[in-house]
């Protein structure tokens, strides 16, 4: 996949649906990926461990992603940039959360990934008109 919009379409619809064979088909085999939510620093150096983290740690098997409510993507020089928004239902409660990264992909694999998290904050029904 060499449109580095649709590559980062693709990892955030992975994320949403825990598609983990999706998420792993679009990084590198060899990818250098950090993450950083509000209490803990993440590193993983394939595949297998990134899907370990996204779906072990960030979203785990009693979250649900409901609906994708934003993904943003934009190129700065040779860099890429993704920002993407979920409302989560994690036992019962709903939530709000906000990623967003930096990543590299020079042929059509993510090599280098830096995502960072808002964490799990709390949902409220937007103002009705």
């Amino acid at each position: 996949m060499s449109d580095p919009a649709a590559l980062a379409r693709t990892f955030v619809r992975s994320v949403a649906a825990k598609d983990r064979d999706a998420l792993t088909s679009v990084l590198d085999g060899e990818i250098d990926f950090r993450g950083l939510t509000p209490s803990f620093e993440w590193r993983a150096r394939t595949p297998d461990e990134v899907a370990e983290i996204v779906f072990g740690s960030w979203f785990e098997p009693h979250d649900h992603v409901q609906e994708v409510l934003d993904v943003g993507t934009k190129t700065i020089a040779d860099r890429h940039h993704v920002r993407y928004v979920f409302r989560v239902e994690s036992q019962g409660e709903l939530y709000l959360v906000e990623q967003q990264g930096y990543f590299d992909a020079p042929d059509g694999r993510i090599t280098r990934m830096s995502v960072m998290c808002s964490g799990f904050r709390p949902w409220e029904e937007p103002p009705s008109d």
